[in-house]
């Protein structure tokens, strides 16, 4: 919904993923899939796209394409929004938060990395965020953020699918 407010229609446009795939990655992945996004997705080996996800992400794909890199300048080259999730989620054991901002920090959002981005590029967050951590302070408060649109699209973007599902628009959805 905050890519389709900001930029219109959505199709044919790249978002970029930089930081470990997560639940949020993989929606992404399916998402941008049905809606004919490019999404390309910058993480490390050890914290890949489960693979199942990503051969339904090309299997239900309608448009654009679907890059897996280790590099994140070039994930965000030319991407018109750059998209990132905390290190550490919730379940994940915090013993392993030295392994994964070692392994992570090379994938921290900063003003360099989206120095590379499309003019007019939107940064894009889940929230909540870690400061610092996978996003710098400049970016995530800084003019090209829409974090704060974007959590308020959620309210809305939630009753439309629970009304969709009561009205039975969605029954029989696989």
């Amino acid at each position: 919904m905050t890519l389709r407010e900001h930029f219109g229609d959505p199709r044919g446009r790249r978002l970029a993923y930089v930081g470990p795939a997560t639940n949020v990655t993989h929606s992404l992945m399916e998402a941008t899939a049905l809606a004919g996004i490019s999404l390309a997705v910058a993480t490390p080996d050890a914290y890949r796209p489960d693979p199942e996800a990503e051969a339904i992400a090309r299997k239900i794909a309608t448009g654009g394409d679907l890059l897996i890199t280790g590099d994140p300048h070039e994930a965000v080259r030319g991407a018109d929004a750059v998209y990132t999730d905390v290190w550490l989620s919730m379940g994940d054991p915090p013993e392993q938060r030295a392994a994964r901002t070692a392994a992570l920090t090379p994938y921290r959002v900063t003003a360099d990395l989206m120095a590379a981005v499309a003019p007019g590029a939107i940064f894009l967050h889940c929230l909540p965020a870690h400061r610092g951590e996978e996003v710098a302070a400049d970016v995530i408060d800084g003019p090209a953020s829409q974090v704060f649109p974007q959590a308020a699209n959620r309210l809305p973007t939630a009753q439309a699918v629970l009304e969709a599902l009561v009205a039975g628009i969605l029954a029989g959805a696989q």
